[in-house]
């Protein structure tokens, strides 16, 4: 089993930043993806990055490329998201999340999941 724990999330005026971070527990495999998901009230969950544990490929989502970064510390088993000039509009619950499938957007495909973290973001 693998557990997952997110945390970093909170309260923030637009124009700032947080950093996310997601540590992992339990079996854990060289071979696994970590993503990061978000959902808003209303809102289907979807996709915003997500990084390899073997060599760090990532991938991003279109709405948070150049603002977000996703990296991972292996020794610490933790995946984080650095996030700058944060909108209104990424006003979400933050999932992280693991899968065995590669940088996949699609939330089907990971395995396990996190609690979530709230982020919000005002005028």
């Amino acid at each position: 089993q693998v557990q997952l724990v997110e945390s970093g999330g909170g309260l923030v005026q637009a124009g700032g930043s947080l950093r996310l971070s997601c540590a992992a527990s339990g079996r854990t495999f060289i071979t696994s993806t970590m993503g990061w998901f978000r959902q808003d009230s209303g809102k289907e969950r979807e996709f915003v990055a997500a990084i390899t544990w073997s060599n760090s490929f990532t991938r991003y989502a279109d709405s948070v490329k150049g603002r977000f970064t996703i990296s991972r510390d292996s020794a610490k088993r933790s995946v984080y998201l650095q996030m700058n000039s944060l909108n209104p509009e990424d006003t979400a619950l933050y999932y992280c999340a693991m899968g065995t499938r590669g940088l996949s957007t699609a939330s089907s495909v990971y395995d396990y999941w996190g609690q979530g973290t709230q982020v919000t973001v005002s005028l």
